[in-house]
């Protein structure tokens, strides 16, 4: 390897134009650390908010913006004993991933699913680890509930449905037009609601409530959810696109008995991303191999055009995921 690559940094905080190529230190693994030869690496809205100056990475980790990529491991750290110099994976990240190579723990690797390329990899490991562990392990959902989702075509969204629709449950999602309300019933969806035009709650409560709500938009979001929730429900919050205040009348939390719940992935410890890596292999990664969950794919960048690509990403146009072509 050279001892230098080509990456993109945040020059400053602010918008799209403030991302830039650099050429940086080819990273080095540390204790249980691989590097990946990045081929594709995803963009996700942390990725928009660290740019942006609202969510600073780690004190250990890279301060190069993306959580995900995939390539070809070049380098091992020691007492690495999973992988080998060579293996295709794609892997969740620190951070560090908009750059030709990165360093992550080996046990947040994962395989390339059968028949599936690099590109299409590269999209699982950010919506999947977070998927896997509001819907299925915090929110604890289940075959036959009720399970609603916000922003149906988001990445997140789009992922969400299909693994709900695959464990059993009922899905239904929210989207801002038809044509967007349509990729949701064809992923999965038992009804798309198109919020300009209908009300989420009305919908819901009109089946019998929602069993489980994950949602991203909050602000006046987190009341109307949990008047959607049926008794006993859970919402899970994972970000505020419309801002995290909200007036909320606690008394329907106790009478009705519901549960708020939510988290982030990346603050979590390797430890506790170990285990969600391990279970997506163990309970997702067969669905992956036959086919019967895919990453929905919008559009691909190259790494130069980082700031398109988040310009992309924060457009109200994406369905799906975006990703920077690095080799």
């Amino acid at each position: 390897m050279s001892k230098t690559m080509r990456a993109v940094e945040i020059s400053q905080p602010g918008g799209p134009e403030v991302l830039k190529l650099v050429e940086r230190p080819v990273p080095v693994p540390g204790h249980g650390q691989v590097v990946i030869k990045v081929a594709y690496a995803g963009v996700n809205r942390p990725d928009a908010l660290q740019r942006a100056g609202a969510y600073a990475p780690p004190p250990e980790a890279s301060d190069l913006p993306g959580l995900e990529a995939s390539g070809e491991i070049v380098a091992l750290g020691a007492g690495v004993s999973d992988w080998s110099i060579g293996d295709q994976v794609c892997a969740l990240l620190p951070g560090g991933g908009y750059a030709e190579f990165v360093a992550t723990p080996a046990a947040h690797c994962l395989r390339i699913p059968q028949g599936m390329d690099l590109k299409q990899a590269a999209c699982l490991p950010e919506t999947f680890f977070t998927v896997w562990t509001n819907v299925f392990s915090r929110g604890r959902l289940t075959g036959g509930e009720r399970f609603l989702v916000h922003g149906g075509t988001s990445g997140i969204g789009t992922t969400a449905i299909q693994l709900a629709n695959a464990f059993g449950a009922r899905v239904f999602a929210t989207a801002g037009s038809d044509e967007k309300c349509k990729v949701c019933t064809d992923l999965g969806a038992e009804r798309a609601i198109n919020y300009r035009d209908e009300d989420f709650v009305e919908v819901l409560r009109a089946e019998g409530g929602a069993d489980l709500i994950l949602d991203m938009v909050g602000g006046d979001y987190i009341p109307r959810n949990v008047k959607a929730l049926a008794d006993d429900g859970r919402l899970v919050q994972i970000a505020f696109l419309s801002g995290p205040k909200a007036e909320l009348n606690f008394a329907q939390v106790m009478t009705r008995r519901l549960t708020i719940t939510g988290s982030t992935l990346r603050p979590q410890s390797d430890l506790a991303k170990a285990r969600i890596a391990q279970e997506l292999s163990d309970k997702v990664w067969p669905l992956l191999d036959t086919g019967r969950v895919a990453p929905v794919m919008d559009s691909t960048f190259p790494l130069e055009e980082a700031a398109a690509a988040h310009a992309r990403l924060e457009s109200a146009g994406h369905i799906g995921k975006v990703v920077l072509k690095v080799a």
